[in-house]
């Protein structure tokens, strides 16, 4: 597992469907060493702290393996590493294999991963399509959100080392699948809930 992209971008207002819109979601890959701080890599910034951002969302890895699937779907032009709005374009780190907790060295950082993305219409904005949010949904592809541990610097070509296994078997994936279908055990989801690094908000989420 290594990193192929860093990508960062400050907040832009844009025009789309007959308003101003204002979004962190246009990223753009950096060369060298960049700097991970507690909530942002310096250089990126979320436009809605309400709904983006914070601890729980500090850092988005979305997999080139994800971009394969979506280049057999949607026809464009402009692909590029941090088009889905991801702080790291990865290699092998996939929400179907990573669990809720693992701790990750990733360059000098440390990272833990802790929920999925649900993405907002500002997903839609990106590539210009209102039903690109839906789409998303339904593909069950939805990138890992980590929390710093420990700030650092991150580069393209670093690896992703896994230095801490979560001790359950509930993924990243699982979590998402919950949420989006609506459909779980009560076992199950006594599991989820009593997971030690599951985000308040998802346990508020599930009624805890």
């Amino acid at each position: 597992m290594h990193i192929l992209s860093v990508n960062v971008g400050l907040p832009r207002s844009v025009e789309w469907g007959g308003r101003t819109i204002t979004t962190g979601i246009f990223k753009r890959p950096v060369e060298g060493p960049v700097s991970l701080e507690p909530l942002n890599f310096v250089g990126d910034r979320q436009a809605d702290l309400t709904v983006h951002g914070g601890p729980d969302k500090a850092v988005y890895a979305y997999d080139n393996t994800h971009y394969a699937h979506w280049l057999q779907q949607i026809e464009r032009n402009d692909w590029a590493p941090g088009f889905f709005g991801e702080n790291l374009t990865t290699e092998g780190l996939l929400e179907s294999e990573v669990r809720i907790g693992d701790l990750f060295r990733v360059g000098s950082a440390l990272l833990r991963a802790v929920q999925p993305r649900f993405p907002c219409y500002k997903l839609n904005v990106r590539f210009d399509d209102p039903g690109m949010t839906r789409h998303f949904a339904r593909e069950g592809r939805s990138g890992i959100y980590f929390r710093v541990v420990e700030p650092g610097t991150v580069q393209a070509g670093d690896e992703v080392n896994l230095i801490e296994a979560a001790d359950t078997p509930i993924t990243i994936q699982t979590v998402s699948q919950i949420v989006l279908t609506h459909k779980v055990d009560a076992d199950l989801l006594a599991s989820v809930v009593a997971l030690p690094h599951l985000p308040d908000s998802l346990k508020r989420m599930f009624g805890h």
